[in-house]
């Protein structure tokens, strides 16, 4: 079947979007320009498999962008969402789920100690910031290039002419000024981040970082680079920051920081800890969250936050991933696939660097490590948008964009790993004319 009518019902779809939606989507890597396709409408999803509005059917390794590790669909989460909505979907006051949340989440990290629950990813970097900021009295911030933390003005920043020195603006629409208040400097570089300390002494509010950066593609901290984190920003009495949004509940029961023996400030929290549903937290050291209102001067609100619906899939979801051995099962899967991924590249002579940490990992098109931004700027990117298109064609749903992870869930099974890697193969030897 030819790719014209094998989609077609998501083409006139997204003509038909395109008409009423900025770019015909609401989250702009949705919208395929990285591998220069069109998006798939999908019309359902159950366990490791989604389904578009064409009838295609694939074994599904984007999960949402990560919240779906027990798979889509789970029937306790839906029986969760259920029996909640039947009781009311918002009230705007507190709730005693609310309080469970919080409770699992304090005992699964053990680095918080309050907790506030919140409505996405970006608005607990955003609150996180502002904390840091307010308990320290001082302005500046410290992230790494590659890190994403969400789209408030803070965090859309770029790196400018040199290391450690002033940023410039990374989007349209964020003021220089404010930009010029967050200094990036190369993930996994611990003499730039000892510059940029030494350059702005006492000035440095908090640094903010991936514990294992996961929006420019899977990248693993070096060794000592987190340690490194922690010690200046202890030295110097700036607030450690974790974004374990993708991390969280992922990597450990307490995320990175659990798998690395790690204790950040304060740890933003999401996907995962919404149990698939719109939904996250900012957790961390009482002394610093209790800074927020209504007992202290940091405002933040959110008229949806807690919502009863999205807390219960989220304590039902945690509630599972407590059950039985499901992180070594994740990582056991991730490990059959990526070893499956490695063969199929040497089989067919594709140069290719897998970065897995637990049940996350990345494909670069590159043959050299992969330690930080620019060595990911460095992969072949047109490769990549091949090797989709090919898997694509094989029912395998990746990610549109070389810059994002492959998540692993509990629901993918023996037989869905090992047809992907037979279609790993197959489409690394088509992009070499290798005869496979």
């Amino acid at each position: 079947m030819s790719r014209l009518k094998r989609y077609s019902k998501s083409a006139k779809a997204y003509a038909r979007a395109c008409q009423y939606l900025v770019g015909g989507v609401n989250s702009p890597v949705r919208a395929f320009d990285a591998v220069g396709h069109r998006p798939l409408f999908i019309h359902r999803a159950k366990g490791s498999k989604i389904y578009d509005i064409d009838g295609n059917k694939y074994i599904d390794y984007v999960g949402s962008w990560g919240p779906m590790i027990l798979g889509h669909g789970n029937h306790k989460v839906l029986k969760a969402i259920k029996t909640a909505a039947d009781n009311g979907t918002s009230f705007g006051a507190p709730t005693l789920a609310e309080t469970e949340l919080a409770r699992r989440i304090i005992n699964a990290f053990s680095s918080i100690e309050k907790v506030r629950l919140l409505n996405s990813g970006t608005e607990a970097a955003m609150t996180a910031v502002r904390l840091g900021r307010a308990f320290t009295g001082r302005d500046l911030i410290i992230k790494m290039s590659g890190c994403y933390h969400g789209h408030c003005d803070s965090m859309l920043a770029a790196a400018g002419s040199g290391l450690a020195t002033y940023s410039i603006a990374g989007s349209a629409g964020v003021p220089d000024e404010f930009a010029k208040l967050t200094v990036v400097v190369p993930y996994n570089d611990i003499a730039a981040l000892e510059d940029a300390f030494n350059l702005y002494k006492r000035k440095i509010a908090a640094v903010i970082v991936e514990p294992v950066a996961a929006n420019m593609g899977v990248v693993p901290p070096a060794k000592g680079y987190l340690d490194a984190i922690r010690n200046l920003c202890s030295q110097n009495s700036s607030v450690l920051i974790f974004d374990e949004v993708i991390t969280g509940f992922r990597l450990a029961p307490g995320g990175a920081q659990q798998l690395f023996g790690m204790q950040a400030d304060l740890t933003c929290l999401g996907k995962i800890a919404g149990g698939g549903l719109p939904a996250a937290a900012l957790g961390g050291r009482a002394e610093i969250m209790d800074m927020l209102a209504p007992i202290g001067p940091v405002y933040q609100a959110g008229t949806l936050s807690g919502n009863p619906v999205a807390v219960a899939a989220a304590n039902t979801t945690l509630s599972i991933l407590t059950e039985g051995n499901s992180y070594e099962r994740l990582d056991a899967s991730a490990a059959i696939l990526e070893k499956g991924f490695t063969e199929a590249a040497e089989a067919a002579n594709v140069a290719l660097t897998i970065n897995r940490v637990s049940s996350i990992m990345s494909c670069f098109f590159l043959d050299k490590p992969v330690k930080n931004f620019t060595d990911v700027q460095s992969a072949d990117s047109n490769r990549f948008k091949r090797f989709f298109a090919e898997m694509l064609k094989h029912n395998i749903y990746l990610a549109p964009s070389p810059y994002e992870a492959i998540f692993l869930s509990l629901a993918h099974t023996k037989e869905d790993i090992e047809e992907t890697i037979d279609a790993a193969y197959k489409s690394m030897c088509t992009l070499t004319g290798h005869n496979g």
